[in-house]
């Protein structure tokens, strides 16, 4: 593997842009972008901080959640991940990962705008791997709009059924399996504080995001449960060329942050683990930011 760890300069560490026009329709696959975000794959190593734990992410196939479902199952987690039919062919890569670190990989394929299919993956999670209690709700829907009068209503209930109904459907149907001591996670962003006018409809649910995780902490803490939430800023994933991003700003993405460059996904997989282990045994209701020098207030 490679050493990802080793000293070095952080701004030289990965691509920075320019980067090639690189257009796919929604929801998009990792396989074909160009550079190939690194995910762990041949890089993230574990040293065994989830031993035993059993975790459910949504959106693993891709970008963060992918990140997150291969250091998890490094650190000795089985491992669900939800994802579009749609996204298979990722999803399976995913899962040859996790099962070569010796781990029960569950591959569920769904729409989690389906409350339905929400509490389905729920149960099939909890019964293929007998528990839960990691739960990482992550997956997005992100479209870029100049204008608000271009927000179609389909527009916009797409977005908050994908971002926001199903995080409390989710939340929802775990939370009777989640023993004291388990972790929830979720996934906000940077633009939950400086929201971009061409993400209106994406930002509003990122901040949506936030306040439904500080409450639910506030909440959870007296069952044992702990809610955090993690907040990336621009990261090199398949949502920004399948029209997260206009092409200019693919091309551009990430190149105003302090590095010069997008994050990759596996730079926010310790966070994660970090969230997700017992070494985070006192924080609850926190956001974590990992935005490339943007800040997170």
């Amino acid at each position: 593997m490679i050493d990802r760890l080793q000293m070095q300069d952080p701004r030289k560490q990965y691509p920075s842009p320019p980067f090639p026009e690189q257009h796919q329709p929604p929801p998009g696959l990792e396989s074909k972008m160009f550079p190939k975000p690194d995910h762990g794959e041949n890089s993230y190593v574990g040293h065994g901080r989830l031993k035993g734990r059993k975790a459910l992410i949504t959106g693993g196939d891709s970008g963060i959640g992918r990140a997150a479902a291969i250091a998890f199952a490094r650190e000795g987690a089985d491992v669900a991940i939800g994802y579009l039919p749609d996204e298979k062919s990722d999803a399976e890569e995913v899962l040859e990962l996790i099962r070569a670190a010796r781990q029960t990989g569950i591959g569920l394929a769904g729409d989690i705008k389906d409350e339905g299919w929400c509490r389905r993956m729920v149960a099939s999670a909890v019964k293929d791997m007998g528990g839960l209690d990691i739960l990482v709700i992550n997956a997005a829907r992100q479209q870029t709009r100049q204008s608000v009068d271009l927000i179609s209503s389909d527009d916009f209930d797409q977005t908050m059924k994908t971002n926001l109904y199903a995080l409390h459907w989710i939340v929802q149907a775990a939370l009777p399996h989640l023993p004291p001591g388990a972790a929830v996670i979720t996934t906000a962003s940077i633009q939950s504080f400086e929201p971009s006018p061409h993400l209106l409809d994406y930002a509003t649910t990122k901040a949506g995001i936030v306040a439904y995780t500080k409450a639910l902490a506030d909440q959870l803490i007296e069952k044992g449960i702990r809610v955090n939430s993690v907040a990336p800023g621009p990261v090199w994933t398949v949502l920004q060329p399948s029209g997260g991003q206009t092409q200019e700003k693919v091309r551009q993405f990430g190149g105003n942050s302090a590095f010069g460059r997008p994050g990759q996904p596996v730079e926010l997989a310790p966070i994660y683990v970090l969230l997700a282990s017992q070494e985070a045994s006192y924080m609850t209701g926190e956001v974590v930011g990992v935005t490339g020098g943007k800040g997170v207030v």
